[in-house]
């Protein structure tokens, strides 16, 4: 057995819950007809009025009119009109046509007829079988631009000062026109606290001036409704002083004659509208209250506004017109009261109190509404309005008044309610209500409506909802039955009755699950039953997982043009498709490029100042939506400061104040403040001083006689701002120099001057005008006085006549047209230089090997410098080779030694060379007389290597090796030495060979070599003094091709087997060999004997196994490449000689170069040295199979 709750007596929805189609019962179980259009098909319903025209309906005369009056009901219902109070019969004017299905009549007054022949009041009546519903009684009138009368307007002319109102007095119109005040040239006439237009239309004066002077003010009328302006004729205006009227009519007419002729002087006010002390005004509630107070005086008044007793609402009042109009919009009985104007100037003031009252037209405190009854059930219509005076309520039946209507025991009438008991079906009717009084009237259609229907599901079948996990879910099962039906709702195909205690139970047929989770899901049934059926309705009912923001936006600060993102992870449901937008500042973002939106971010690009604010991520689904928000702070350097303020201004110091600029969401650290001399400087900004950021003054110090401008400029931790404006200009005062030029120099030019130099002051440190430079000078170790001599614009000054190189004693003394400059500090000088007069003396050289000599020579006497000793100049040069003996001019080289130094070394010498130097003194003015020549040889050295080595004509068992001489014998070659050795397949060294060969020789030939043998070649010259440095070359001896030819003959009669066999097992042995030769070569890129000849280059030191004679470990000395067949150097080819110099050390500093005081070079060597040719590149060639073999066997 199942459980039912029946429904209508509980009722749990709350203001909270989203909103629902409630449809619920209307007093004592009264049904309200849904809305359905299925439903409105079936049910039958009195006519309802859905549209009409206004009750004051203003027409066009130029177009047709149209009357609207449109209904619906149940049977469809027909309309009929009345005009006047009787009825109005359509078809009998053929201008009169009326829509179908409509009551809307439409006047055709364009092809023939007038409107006003239609003005009137009309009323329109909607019937059908179940009642009658009336219109409102529409007013149609049509709308009037009637045309100013005419007049003939003389001039005013008036004196400056008085007040004067030109009026405008438009014509009678409906409605009513705009008025405004315009010239010839339709430009509006300038209005303000002095000329204002009042709500008449009137042009007031409160006094006039010379300026209001004109010919044409025009007061135009503009009648809205169809789109006409009409305008007055012009008014001229004349306004004269008092001197011009006596000048030009004093002597034939009065002051009287002239219109408001009144005192020019100031006056306290007087109102010029409204007139007297007190007036009263009259408003209907719901509209706007003006009132307005135009008052005139010299000078021109000021009106303030008061409400006596209380004070003026504050978001409903507003002034207009300069003050003069106060407006209250919505005003409501509670405005009523006493309003006073006051009018005040420098001379006085008046008041004028308005009186207000507020009176209002009927207006609903309770509409009747249509009700819809099932027989036997009860009811009320209740009609309940309000106004000033208070309306009178009466009702009407199917448009007639309920008086003379047929009676209906069901009902009763009590005031403004109709109390209805017990209906049947023949109670249906459409009752009018009309509330009036002497401001307006209110009319109401109201419909009872009995019906008897069995219960009715309005709710589609298997309507699906879909909720969000743990909200509340709202079930609908909207419904209609007469009487009305009651409501249970069941789970599942065989569940019970649902209970309130875990759900709530609407009376509109809602179910709501307080909580909905999982579980919830499934499928629900709505019944409805009443006595005269049932009826039910499937609902389905599922619950998503919510959607969530995993990763939210976070606060950012950035700087003004860079770029920021946002990033916004959203979870949801997998059913459900989200929607991700921003919003900043909960609107829609910027329609700007630089904000790019993808799946999980916001990125905004050059930020600016704008761009700060609050950013929201909102993701929507079609059942939840979610957001996060982030806030953006956009920093930069602060804006410049302003309102610069020069205070406390005295000789020496100023004060400066000033407002910070915004600091651009970056406190201010500091200010910085800048100065600009515009007398002597103009255009360039010097620093002051720096104050702390939370510091807007600072006391400056001045330096007099500167035309002082300043500028600040704020700095925060982003920068510095741009510089304020300039504050205004202060002139300190002239005063003596603080200080004296700087930098004071003397030196002579010539040698019999004495050249004085300073360092002027800048226009800034003059202190005032005149500035001049006091020079003074006496010779030091004399008894002159002080000679002294005053100078301006310069910088120098040269005196004349002095001994050659004498010590003076200097100063130079600032004063201007204030005074001197302290006493200045005294300088020592010399007057100027002459070359020396004596040489040094004792030079000799000492030979300290082949490349470096040392030379030693004595002092100059120090009168005989003449001047400041610089040091001690060699000039050498090589004269010719010892070797050659060809004589000829070498360039000399130089080698400078700074001070008082007696000795020197001679670095970069050549060997075996004849070389000449002469020493010299220097000082400022230049070189003394040279020493005699000293002549000196150098020993000899080890010559370079032989410029080239090549080995031509190879056989089987001769090479022949060709050379040049060294470029660089470095003495006498006493003989050449080469050595060799051979290199065998697996790139070891053979047993190494030493030839001496004559020094005359530049070719040798070597015979009884091995054929198709690799041998490398060490070649070098001799001298006296050793070896020089070697060349190297490598080469092979051809092959013998008669042993290669048995080879083949040999192979061709092995056709044994066992020899095949054999012959592949020693080639495949052959073939592994070559395989571990390439890998060890390659894989460390030295052989394993690299690092002994690293260790001794001289090849006669190569090892070698001398119990046995075999070869010793080779590896090649140049690059260390696999030696490949093919790749070794030609046998004609060239190869470079090595460097053979020694490595100079460059002890003189050529023109600039320097020696120690111990004679160790710290310079550099003047002279070029020549560069040897480098070594030969060397190359080796792979073994071919058959070298390979014959070193194998």
């Amino acid at each position: 057995m199942q459980l039912k709750i029946m429904m209508p007596k509980k009722k749990h929805l709350s203001a909270s819950r989203a909103p629902l189609i409630l449809f619920l019962c209307q007093m004592i179980s009264a049904l309200e007809v849904p809305l359905d259009p299925k439903l409105l098909e079936d049910l039958v319903q009195p006519p309802t009025i859905t549209q009409q025209s206004p009750k004051d309906y203003i027409i066009d005369p130029r177009e047709n009119i149209v009357i609207q009056c449109e209904a619906k009901g149940k049977p469809p219902p027909s309309f009929s009109w009345t005009r006047n109070g009787t009825h109005f019969d359509i078809d009998k004017d053929p201008l009169v046509t009326m829509k179908s299905g409509s009551g809307t009549l439409t006047v055709n007054i364009m092809s023939e007829g007038k409107a006003e022949t239609y003005e009137g009041v009309y009323q329109c009546t909607a019937r059908n079988e179940r009642g009658a519903a009336i219109s409102n009684n529409i007013v149609i009138r049509p709308s009037r631009s009637p045309l100013w009368t005419k007049e003939k307007l003389e001039r005013i002319t008036l004196r400056n000062g008085q007040s004067l109102v030109l009026p405008c007095r438009p014509p009678v119109g409906l409605p009513p026109p705009i008025i405004f005040w315009m010239d010839n040239s339709f430009q509006r006439l300038p209005q303000s606290e002095r000329v204002s237009q009042g709500l008449n239309g009137d042009l007031y004066f409160s006094n006039v001036l010379p300026e209001d002077t004109r010919e044409d003010y025009i007061c135009y009328a503009r009648f809205n409704h169809t789109q006409t302006i009409q305008q007055k004729q012009p008014i001229s205006v004349k306004v004269i002083s008092v001197d011009e009227l006596n000048d030009t009519i004093a002597a034939n007419l009065s002051d009287t004659e002239f219109y408001g002729a009144k005192s020019h002087r100031e006056r306290p006010p007087t109102f010029l509208t409204p007139e007297g002390n007190a007036s009263r005004k009259e408003e209907l509630r719901g509209n706007v209250l003006s009132l307005e107070c135009i008052a005139e005086g010299l000078p021109t008044p000021i009106i303030y506004w008061i409400k006596e007793d209380g004070t003026l609402p504050i978001n409903r009042t507003f002034y207009r017109n300069f003050k003069k109009t106060l407006q209250i919009v919505q005003v409501t009985e509670a405005d009523s009261g006493n309003y006073q104007c006051i009018a005040k100037n420098a001379l006085g003031a008046i008041h004028h109190i308005i009186s207000v009252t507020v009176k209002a037209a009927p207006y609903w405190i309770i509409a009747p509404q249509n009700l819809v009854l099932s027989p036997g059930e009860d009811g009320t219509l209740i009609c309940r309005a309000n106004g000033n005076p208070k309306p009178r309520i009466s009702w009407l039946l199917n448009g007639v008044p309920i008086e003379i209507a047929p009676d209906d025991p069901s009902r009763k009438i009590d005031g403004d309610t109709i109390i209805f008991s017990n209906v049947q079906e023949r109670s249906s009717a459409v009752y009018q209500c009309n509330a009036s009084n002497e401001y307006g009237y209110l009319l109401a259609n109201a419909f009872v409506n009995v019906l008897a229907e069995p219960p009715r599901i309005l709710t589609s079948a298997d309507t699906l909802y879909q909720v969000i996990a743990n909200r509340p879910a709202l079930l609908d099962c909207a419904f209609f039955g007469s009487p009305l039906p009651t409501i249970e709702w069941f789970k599942g195909a065989k569940g019970s009755a649902l209970r309130e205690d875990i759900y709530v139970l609407h009376e509109n047929g809602t179910l709501e699950i307080p909580v909905a989770q999982k579980d919830s899901t499934g499928t629900y049934t709505c019944v409805a039953r009443n006595k005269l059926g049932m009826a039910k309705n499937d609902i389905h009912l599922e619950i998503k997982d919510p959607t969530r923001i995993i990763k939210q936006p976070e606060y950012a600060v950035v700087q003004r043009g860079s770029t920021v993102s946002f990033e916004c992870i959203v979870k949801h449901d997998h059913t459900l498709i989200p929607t991700v937008m921003w919003l900043k500042d909960h609107r829609e973002l910027p329609s700007d490029g630089r904000f790019t939106v993808d799946k999980d971010h916001l990125v905004v690009a050059d930020v600016n100042d704008d761009d700060g604010g609050t950013y929201t991520c909102v993701a929507n689904t079609t059942l939840d939506n979610v957001s996060a928000s982030a806030v953006l702070s956009v920093v930069d350097v602060p804006n410049p400061p302003f309102d610069l303020e020069l205070t406390d201004q005295l000789d020496r110091s100023v004060q400066l104040s000033w407002t910070p600029g915004d600091d651009n969401n970056s406190p201010i650290s500091k200010f910085i403040i800048e100065y600009e001399d515009a007398m002597h400087e103009p255009g360039l900004w010097h620093h002051q001083t720096e104050v702390p950021g939370a510091q807007t003054t600072a006391q400056l110090k001045l330096s007099p006689y500167v035309n002082y401008s300043f500028r600040v400029m704020a700095v925060n931790s982003l920068g510095r701002s741009l510089p304020s404006e300039a504050s205004e200009q202060y002139l300190t005062k002239a005063a003596e120099p603080d200080k004296n030029p700087t930098a004071v120099e003397g030196l002579g030019s010539e040698p019999d001057n004495l050249v004085i130099t300073w360092k002027p002051l800048n226009g800034f440190e003059s202190n005032g005008p005149g500035l001049q430079y006091k020079v003074s000078w006496r010779q030091k170790d004399g008894d002159d006085e002080w000679t002294s001599m005053v100078v301006a614009d310069v910088s120098k000054y040269i005196v004349s006549g002095t001994p050659t190189f004498v010590p003076y004693l200097i100063k130079v003394q600032a004063l201007n047209d204030a005074g001197f400059a302290p006493e200045p500090a005294v300088v020592l000088g010399h007057s100027g230089e002459d070359l020396p007069m004596v040489a040094p003396g004792n030079v000799h050289v000492n030979v300290v090997n082949s490349t470096l000599a040392e030379v030693h020579w004595d002092p100059v006497p120090l009168k005989s410098i003449r001047g400041h000793l610089q040091g001690y100049r060699i000039y050498y040069w090589k004269a010719q080779s010892s070797s050659t003996r060809n004589r000829r001019h070498i360039e000399k080289k130089i080698l400078t030694f700074q001070g008082s130094k007696t000795h020197g070394m001679l670095p970069g010498l050549e060997p075996f060379s004849h070389y000449t130097l002469n020493v010299r003194v220097v000082n400022g003015k230049g070189e003394g007389p040279a020493s005699p020549d000293r002549v000196f040889n150098t020993p000899e050295g080890v010559p370079s290597a032989p410029s080239s080595l090549k080995i031509v004509n190879p056989t089987l068992d001769s090479l022949t090796l060709e050379w040049e001489p060294p470029s660089h014998p470095n003495g006498v070659l006493t003989e050449y030495t080469l050595k060799y050795q051979p290199i065998n397949s697996t790139h070891e060294l053979g047993p190494l060979v030493d030839l001496k060969i004559p020094a005359n020789k530049t070719r040798w030939t070597l015979k009884n070599l091995n054929f198709s043998t690799r041998y490398k070649f060490y070649f070098y010259a001799q001298t006296a003094a050793g070896s020089g440095n070697q060349i190297t070359e490598e080469a092979i001896t051809t092959v013998d091709e008669g042993k290669m030819a048995m080879a083949s003959r040999q192979v061709d009669i092995a056709t044994q087997g066992w020899f095949i066999g054999l012959m592949c097992a020693v080639a495949l042995l052959i073939l592994i060999l070559l395989i571990v030769c390439f890998i060890r070569r390659n894989k460390g890129g030295k052989y394993p004997v690299k690092e002994k000849e690293d260790a001794h280059a001289d090849p006669e030191i190569q090892p070698m196994k001398e119990d046995d004679g075999t070869f010793g470990e080779y590896s090649d000395a140049e690059d260390h490449k696999p030696l490949k067949k093919g790749s070794r150097t030609p046998s004609d080819r060239t190869v470079k000689k090595e460097d053979s110099d020694d490595s100079l050390v460059d002890y003189g500093e050529g023109v600039n170069g320097q020696f120690n005081e111990d004679g160790s070079f710290i310079g550099q060597y003047s002279g070029k040295k020549e560069k040897e040719p480098a070594e030969g590149n060397e190359s080796s060639e792979a073994p071919s199979p058959v070298n390979a073999m014959n070193s194998f066997v």
